[in-house]
């Protein structure tokens, strides 16, 4: 299998020319003088290398030879303490970081393209990193300042990993049923208790400490706090003491990500210290939870960017069947309008869903950087409304690519030896974790559409859509295609009340009705801007604007149908229909 490649072009072009990036990030006073677009671009290229020559080629090894579990210790597989040792001397575990605590500081809209390489060389690696980093997120947006100096340094450098602890088993997605309990002491810490299930880089042999993020409730109270807890104690100097009560009962066996650690985990009186306030553990908890579900989301759109190119390589190298009128022997697949129809598909989805993932990026840095607070605050609801689409939009979608593009293979998609099957196992996972994406839409219509009685969704629509000023046919179908998004969710707005069981029942129609119309905003915007700019990439994006519209876009409309339908057929019949 031919290494991996990142689209450096495709992520210059989003970040010069579609979403302006240089000039967003000059009119930040936080940023400015830390990240140009010559900065930014070298910073890709290092990435590229990196993930091509060093981590990429562990990804099949590692998936083959899995994480190990013995006497308590878990290890991992060969040549990722390497990969990892490389990964912290460049200092990439902190690229978001904030440079106050050695992070170095760099915007969003550069930070989901380096993740996006990284889940495309290898998803179960990249993953130890990327929680590192949510870690670190809720520790300085709600940790105390000593706690903040103690334990973000080595955080962002690497030297210690985090971890987000709240599943246990009777208390998955409802957090209410958390057993897990801190007991309050004389100097103001806590002994923590109790077990989690499905703790992703719970434990490992790549860092030397791992910073547990716990989920718990306070002794007489049925309110769920957060907790920092180190699982080797650390002392008032910053080294590492004793240990700390933090241990690994066993690791899941996955149908995929075999080379991440997934943990149970148990705190047997493990000393912590609180983050934030009590009984405010969930709030402070969703500021790592959001940060993890835009990433996932990222893990999908980086399957979907490796099975785009193992899938258009295959296809023009096997030789299968004949072109119409041909006399050779054989002729690559690639002449087959079935396999055009895939590799398009497969395509668009994923360039369409780049462009999400650092759309979604200039909101979350608008909203932590501007200066301006009705700036703050329109972008903090745009970040609302787009996460929650990232997450479940790019991780269906990213499942479906690699799904066609194992296709594109056929039988030899299904054997190890080409890689692709690995791609399928390792995204499968993304749908569900980090919140399964059936909570998401029903965060998306419930909340951020119908909880503001439509008034972000407006907003978002006439500042995006609206300003697409063309009279093309397209652009009049997409501005159709939001109208009729708007009708649907206004008479769900009207009805939510009388009808408890309606958003459930149609928030995932709904989403993905919203995601195809987003995905064609995106690919019109493309388009008009790679003309505009006199791109070489101009052709290809007409072309890839023309196939979406013609192929893709139309689904918008039969999901909304079927939202319509609404909630009285599901809701109607006997349990043993089911």
């Amino acid at each position: 299998m031919n290494p991996y490649q990142a689209p450096l072009g495709e992520m210059r072009f989003l970040l010069e020319h579609v979403f302006n990036a240089e000039a967003t990030w000059q009119g930040l006073a936080s940023l400015e003088g830390m990240v140009d677009m010559d900065t930014a671009l070298a910073i890709l290229e290092e990435a590229a290398k990196l993930n091509r020559d060093l981590v990429h080629p562990i990804n099949r090894p590692g998936d083959e030879e899995g994480v190990g579990f013995s006497e308590g210790k878990v290890t991992t597989p060969k040549g990722y303490k390497d990969a990892y040792d490389a990964f912290v001397e460049g200092g990439w575990i902190g690229l978001c970081g904030d440079p106050e605590y050695g992070g170095m500081g760099m915007p969003k809209m550069l930070g989901v393209l380096v993740d996006e390489m990284g889940y495309s060389a290898c998803n179960a690696f990249n993953l130890y990193g990327s929680l590192t980093a949510g870690a670190a997120l809720a520790i300085n947006a709600h940790g105390a300042e000593a706690l903040k100096a103690k334990y973000l340094p080595k955080l962002y450098s690497g030297e210690w990993a985090g971890a987000m602890d709240m599943t246990e088993p009777q208390a998955g997605s409802d957090l209410r049923h958390i057993r897990t309990r801190a007991e309050p002491q004389e100097d103001g810490s806590y002994l923590v208790s109790g077990s989690k299930i499905f703790i992703t880089g719970g434990d490992q042999d790549l860092t030397e400490n791992v910073i547990h993020l716990v989920l718990a409730k306070i002794s007489g109270s049925n309110s769920l706090s957060l907790f920092l807890v180190p699982k080797i104690a650390v002392d008032d100097n910053g080294n590492l003491a004793e240990p700390n009560g933090v241990s690994v009962g066993s690791i899941e066996h996955k149908m995929g990500l075999k080379g991440s650690a997934t943990c149970v985990m148990n705190f047997d009186g493990a000393r912590g210290w609180l983050i934030g306030r009590e009984n405010k553990g969930l709030a402070c908890m969703f500021t790592m939870m959001n940060y993890e579900r835009l990433a996932i989301g990222i893990q999908g759109l980086g399957s979907a960017q490796a099975a785009v190119q193992m899938a258009s390589e295959y296809a023009k190298e096997r030789l299968q069947g004949n072109a119409a009128g041909s006399s050779n022997a054989a002729d690559p697949i690639l002449v087959h309008g079935d396999v055009r129809r895939m590799l398009l598909t497969i395509k668009t989805l994923t360039d369409a869903g780049r462009a999400l993932a650092v759309h979604t990026g200039k909101q979350l840095d608008l909203a932590k950087f501007a200066e301006d607070e009705i700036q703050v605050a329109k972008a903090s609801r745009y970040v609302g409304l787009l996460t929650p689409v990232a997450k479940a939009f790019l991780t269906d979608r990213g499942l479906d690519i690699t799904i066609m593009a194992q296709q594109v293979f056929g039988g030899h998609g299904y054997i190890r030896e080409t890689g692709i099957e690995q791609l399928v196992r390792d995204t499968r996972i993304a749908q569900i974790y980090e919140g399964t994406n059936g909570i998401q839409a029903i965060d998306f219509l419930g909340r951020k559409v119908t909880g503001d009685n439509l008034a972000t969704l407006k907003e978002f629509v006439a500042e995006h859509i609206e300003v697409l000023s063309d009279a093309c046919d397209k652009a009049n179908a997409l501005k159709a295609g939001f109208a009729a998004f708007t009708e649907v969710a206004a008479w769900i707005n009207d009805n939510k009340l009388t009808r408890p069981a309606l958003i459930n029942a149609v928030a995932v129609d709904m989403l993905d009705a919203f995601g195809y119309l987003l995905y064609g905003y995106y690919h019109l915007l493309m388009r008009n801007t790679a003309i505009a700019a006199g791109s070489e990439l101009a052709p290809a994006k007409e072309a890839y604007c023309d196939f979406y519209f013609a192929k893709l876009l139309p689904k918008a409309e039969a999901l909304l149908s079927a939202a319509k339908a609404g909630d009285e057929l599901l809701m109607s019949l006997p349990e043993a229909y089911f």
